[in-house]
């Protein structure tokens, strides 16, 4: 079966994962049809920075007990290692996995993190809270925690 790499990362979510948001630009409809297609709550905002895009889908659920950050890139994250992080996760930590020497993704936020999730801007992404927090590193052997693929000839494996 082909399908689209955004499809991908939602097909991998674990049902654990209820409440789902997508954050997007309104000249995407095809992606928001495909996220509502999976049960995802769609926000659309003018601006395309990660930092804008993590606070609006933060203050869309700001009474949930954590925050899990996917990229829409990353396709190949296994459903077990969504779990790992999860299962990790702590209401005042951050949990994020490591593959070798690297960290990766999905990153979860526990509850103390809202305020400062909400707060954030720009297209600076949430790593700046690491400095801040409990990390906790979760070793997986998933490639995909590291594996984005913001050009096609990405979706070909390559040893890291």
């Amino acid at each position: 079966m082909v399908r689209s790499v955004l499809e991908q990362v939602l097909v991998n979510l674990p049902a654990q994962v209820l409440r789902r948001v997508l954050v997007t630009t309104a000249d995407r409809p095809q992606v928001a049809d495909l996220a509502r297609a999976y049960g995802c709550q769609v926000l659309l905002l003018d601006s395309a920075g990660m930092g804008h895009s993590l606070a609006a889908a933060v203050a869309a659920c700001a009474d949930a007990d954590g925050w899990l950050v996917l990229l829409g890139d990353m396709p190949f994250i296994l459903p077990s290692t969504v779990r790992q992080v999860i299962e990790a996760l702590t209401e005042d930590g951050i949990s994020v996995p490591r593959l070798g020497a690297d960290l990766g993704h999905p990153v979860g936020f526990g509850r103390a993190y809202g305020a400062a999730l909400q707060g954030l801007s720009g297209d600076r992404g949430a790593r700046l809270l690491f400095a801040s927090g409990s990390v906790i590193e979760v070793p997986v052997t998933d490639p995909g925690v590291v594996w984005d693929v913001d050009l096609p000839q990405a979706l070909i494996y390559r040893d890291r």
